[in-house]
């Protein structure tokens, strides 16, 4: 029998050291989320391990209580009308962006995507001086533009992904069969770039359903999120239910990572690409 290579050795040397690397990077990323979750089963309200019970009081206390149900409901306003804006723009956005080559094409995406370059306080901060002045401060349809403005990005970029492979000759048989722009958008266009559509949406209500910092430039008590809810109640009082909380938001956020990517793979065979 033939020995391995040299090379062949060092391959898989590097492809078991490639592998362990991922999996350590992933475990420093993912345990101090996961680490959280059994304690939301505490039946004792600390955050100690070995814990001494499991009990789902603390949900109870969620689903019982007026303050957190309204931060959901917030949240879940919030955030659905956000993605709509967000969805809407970035979609159109990333179509003029493809369609052809102009001047500042490159400035106009750099402005478009800058939410997601400058720090998020100093975004805070400036929508919070701009939406005192036209009175959106302390009301829900100021967070929906604001949780907008940073989920367009995502939108743009995704959809931008989507649009890299499209075929334009697409819609140039449309028209050239008598079909108008609005009836060759909805028809040809659209549903070839809904996962992408569809995946940046998602991006765009994680961002408004997690996001922090505006919340707490912009909401006033009534307006409250649940991230801005959890916030208050670390600051006021430590309770497991805002682990039970988290378990929750952390739960949804893995849920629509795993829509995102099986709408990728789809997009993908779609245009034709192996995934």
């Amino acid at each position: 029998m033939a020995m391995p290579s040299y090379a062949t050795t060092l391959d898989r040397i590097w492809y078991v050291t490639f592998r362990v690397i991922c999996c350590l990077i992933f475990a420093f990323l993912i345990i101090p989320i996961i680490v959280i979750m059994p304690l939301s089963f505490n039946s004792e309200p600390y955050f100690t391990y070995p814990m001494p019970g499991f009990s789902l009081r603390w949900y109870g206390d969620f689903f019982s209580s007026p303050q957190w149900l309204l931060g959901l409901q917030n949240s879940i306003i919030v955030g659905v009308f956000a993605t709509l804006v967000a969805t809407v723009l970035g979609t159109l956005a990333a179509l003029g962006l493809n369609r052809a080559e102009y001047a500042g094409k490159s400035t106009i995406l750099a402005v478009l995507i800058s939410p997601i370059i400058v720090p998020i306080v100093i975004t805070a901060a400036g929508m919070f001086y701009f939406y005192a002045k036209v009175g959106l401060t302390g009301t829900l349809a100021g967070l929906v533009f604001a949780h907008a403005t940073i989920g367009v990005p995502f939108v743009v970029i995704t959809v931008s992904a989507t649009l890299a492979g499209f075929d334009y000759n697409l819609i140039r048989a449309g028209a050239s069969l008598g079909g108008d722009p609005l009836r060759v958008f909805f028809k040809i266009t659209l549903p070839l770039i809904l996962p992408g559509v569809v995946a940046g949406a998602l991006f765009a209500f994680i961002t408004s359903w997690d996001e922090l910092v505006i919340a707490i430039f912009l909401a006033s008590t009534e307006e409250h999120t649940l991230p801005r809810r959890m916030w208050s109640g670390i600051r006021e009082l430590l309770s497991p239910t805002i682990m039970a909380v988290a378990t929750m938001l952390i739960l949804t956020s893995i849920g629509l990572m795993i829509v995102m990517e099986l709408l990728r793979r789809r997009s993908e065979r779609l245009r034709g690409i192996t995934p």
